[in-house]
């Protein structure tokens, strides 16, 4: 049985960019960036917009915390090491308790999207161990660029 190819399409504008170095720690033994490793580059990515908007970590959002519920990669060409990586955020498609954080991954040096990710977050209270609604502040930082 053949499978359909996983399509991500992504919003026209992002709020917030970053670039980090890819690391040797991070290459695979394809001598280049390792895929699980993209999901770290992304929540760096995601730590450093939020710490932007003000808040201290993802436990930490309006009496809440966020929670990545889902994550999806598609990996479009290959990063190797000493290279730089530009991230592009950009949350979207808000729901009653949670969004997406959607992601645009180059290659500085020749501007090449090497990948796109999104990952789905949700919101919740660790104390009474409950999902809530997205604070409305958040959403108001979130949707302001």
């Amino acid at each position: 049985m053949l499978m359909g190819r996983l399509t991500l399409i992504l919003p026209k504008k992002f709020a917030f960019q970053t670039t980090l170095p890819v690391r040797i720690s991070d290459i695979n033994y394809g001598n280049h960036l390792a895929n699980d490793r993209y999901l770290s580059y992304i929540h760096e990515a995601r730590m450093q917009y939020l710490r932007s908007l003000g808040y201290e970590d993802e436990l930490h959002v309006e009496g809440l915390a966020l929670l990545v519920g889902d994550s999806a990669v598609i990996y479009k060409q290959e990063v190797f090491y000493g290279q730089t990586i530009q991230m592009e955020v950009v949350a979207d498609d808000f729901g009653r308790v949670g969004f997406d954080f959607y992601f645009r991954i180059t290659r500085l040096e020749d501007g090449q999207e090497v990948a796109r990710a999104k990952t789905g977050m949700i919101c919740l209270d660790y104390v009474a161990k409950k999902l809530m609604p997205v604070p409305q502040n958040l959403y108001q930082k979130l949707i302001q660029f």
